[in-house]
């Protein structure tokens, strides 16, 4: 056989072996992006088109692979395996991977779905909106039906970690209320796990349900050296309210635990320890046991090595050895005089900073507080602005639009004691009242019948928001099972209140990838600090090394980082504003060391919260159930994005 029929042979070979591939249609206009669609409770699978089909679950999401007119050929993920047929009046195009969550109700209105956009901007257009809500509303109350309305929130919270539930964003405008006040109208859809089948039984809340809420509060107490008055304090008030429950028979629904925390033993070993659980909520019944297990907690024998201590590091130990399931009131007390130690600081012993320790407090469902000891040697040490900005980061409550923050002037015992006493016993009296079967809660007045109205007003309306969460929690709430409309982010009379918040619902790939170019962003940034040539000079050859055009980065010192295209595709059209894609060689420049500086701990932070987000198997979700493992999803809040 001679060379040319050799090879012939060996094409004629490798033609018959070939494996041909599809991959699903691309989104119009992107280049990495395919269609994807979500099933409502009505769809149907057919695995020909002439088939008749078997039920698809409810928010099933597909990629779509060929559209025939009426029919669309999917697939549960990229890979090109084909599920089979479903018809496209029964599919929702889902664009950008983002949905909507609605907050805790609590101190709002009910978010209201508008079937048409006009509807809704004619009321955040009107002079005054709290007339034609409050019209809509009574009419919801009496009939569960309003003009132009196609749905209403749930009464009770639904906590998306319990009960996932999917209000896809199909579109996204900004608006503006006559007052001046921004807000976003969103397209949305809702599917729910539950589908049509038995949603609206299990969106009857029983009130009584209430009398089963317990609470668990945990201080978080700084135990340096000059704490020791505090700690005697904080020990006399649990020691207190523990009585008062004993004799109200109480003792088991209201559930007290404590953390000490100093700071790194590494640098100062006399510390004895960085953070320690010296009691867990439900470990102490009375106050003889409380006691019995502080006997050893004391201020610490030897100084740290800074004046501030390691604050973040008895928050994450609260977060993470408490289990807060098991508690509807979910409160955790920071008490210090000093600042908190950086994640980024190399005394850290978490690496972790406010920001991140807030979100997972969110996703716990517990609120900080702080109360921060302005004593005469962190005036000294110049110490208090910096540790309220750390703490009013760390407490801010997205139901109550602030931050738990409570300053405790100069230092004063007393002060801080009737603090103490005010915050325990309106918890208290929360948990009195449910046991009553009554969802209002809180205590006016402390237990010596000193007022604190800010701490106490926000621990009352926090104690509501608690118990429709747990109602909601307890009796299966769900959201309205199939409907399209427009919503707004915020409340229609309260516009400084958010009533929803859009997440983006990120692949394991997407998420690695954006943790790798948020990690070379971070390495570029660093340099940055001495070079800003040199910065920007290694951000183009990520770029080219991506594929990017290496002519289209040539005057690069005008470009956007997002203009270079070092971002993925599937962060474009999200309904926020990214600061570090807004970022050029100018900006970057004109910022001072101060602000260079914040903007690298702000990636190193998003880094951290992206690690964090990949180990948390329990929040990963499967959108199809046969799909790679690779294609579930993690929802991630926009903050969090770069």
């Amino acid at each position: 056989m001679n060379t040319t029929i050799k090879i012939t042979a060996l094409c004629a070979v490798l033609t018959c072996c070939a494996v041909s591939y599809s991959a699903p249609l691309l989104m119009e206009g992107k280049k990495t992006i395919y269609q994807r669609v979500l099933t409502t409770p009505s769809c149907v699978l057919k695995k020909d088109k002439s088939a008749k089909g078997v039920p698809v679950p409810a928010f099933t999401r597909y990629y779509v692979y060929e559209r025939d007119g009426d029919t669309l050929k999917v697939g549960p993920d990229t890979s090109d395996k084909i599920s089979g047929y479903i018809d496209v009046s029964c599919a929702v195009d889902w664009k950008a991977q983002t949905a909507l969550v609605f907050t805790n109700p609590a101190g709002r209105d009910r978010a209201i779905i508008f079937d048409k956009k006009d509807n809704l901007q004619k009321i955040i257009e009107s002079k005054d909106p709290a007339p034609h809500v409050d019209a809509l509303n009574k009419s919801l109350d009496a009939s569960g039906k309003a003009p132009g309305v196609v749905a209403r929130e749930p009464a009770d919270y639904t906590d998306i970690s319990k009960n996932f539930y999917l209000l896809p964003v199909l579109s996204s405008e900004e608006t503006m209320f006559d007052d001046g006040s921004y807000a976003r109208e969103l397209e949305i859809a809702s599917v729910t796990k539950e589908g049509i089948k038995g949603a609206s039984d299990k969106s009857k809340a029983d009130p009584a349900k209430i009398k089963t809420f317990k609470a668990a509060l945990v201080f978080v107490i700084d135990s340096s050296i000059s704490m020791q008055p505090y700690i005697d304090r904080t020990k006399q008030a649990i020691s207190t309210i523990y009585k008062k429950l004993e004799a109200e028979h109480l003792q088991s629904s209201v559930q007290f635990g404590l953390v000490s925390f100093r700071s790194n033993t590494k640098a100062v070993p006399g510390l004895e320890y960085d953070s320690k659980l010296y009691v867990n909520p439900g470990e102490a019944n009375s106050a003889e046991d409380f006691d019995r297990k502080l006997k050893t907690l004391s201020q610490a024998k030897v100084s740290s090595a800074l004046f501030d201590e390691d604050a973040y590091a008895g928050i994450n130990t609260a977060l993470s050895k408490v289990s807060w399931k098991d508690y509807g009131g979910r409160y955790i007390v920071l008490i210090t005089d000093a600042g908190a130690i950086g994640g980024s600081d190399k005394l850290s012993t978490t690496g972790l900073d406010s920001k991140e320790l807030r979100l997972e407090a969110e996703k716990q469902g517990a609120a900080i507080y702080a109360l921060h000891l302005l004593t005469p040697s962190g005036q000294k040490a110049k110490d208090h602005d910096k540790a309220k900005s750390q703490y009013e980061d760390l407490t801010f409550n997205k139901i109550l639009q602030k931050p738990l923050y409570y300053p405790v002037e100069a230092g004063s015992v007393d002060s801080f004691g009737r603090m103490v006493d005010s915050l325990s016993d309106s918890i208290a009296s929360q948990v009195k009242a449910a046991s009553l079967g009554k969802s209002g809660a809180g205590s006016n007045t402390s237990s010596d019948g000193a007022k604190d109205d800010s701490m106490d007003d926000d621990t009352r309306l926090l104690g509501h928001a608690m118990m429709l969460a747990y109602l909601g929690s307890v009796n299966g709430t769900v959201p309205p099972d199939f409907f399209k409309g427009w919503i707004s982010d915020r409340d229609l009379k309260a516009h400084n209140k958010i009533s929803a918040e859009p997440v983006v619902l990120l692949t394991k790939s997407e998420l690695s990838d954006l943790k790798d170019i948020t990690s070379r962003v971070l390495e570029s940034a660093n340099k940055g600090l001495l070079d800003a040539d040199q910065m920007f000079s290694q951000l183009r050859s990520i770029a080219v090394s991506m594929g990017r055009d290496p002519a289209a980065l040539k005057k690069a010192d005008a470009l956007k980082l997002g203009q270079m295209g070092l971002f993925g595709e599937y962060l474009d059209d999200l309904p926020y504003k990214s600061r570090l894609q807004e970022l050029d060689e100018q900006t970057w420049m004109s910022m001072g060391p101060d602000e260079q500086n914040r903007a690298i701990e702000d990636l190193e932070q998003k880094l951290r919260y992206y690690q964090k987000c990949n180990d948390d198997a329990s929040k990963w979700i499967k959108l199809a159930d046969d799909a790679q493992a690779s294609e579930a999803v993690y929802p991630v809040q926009l903050e969090a994005l770069p």
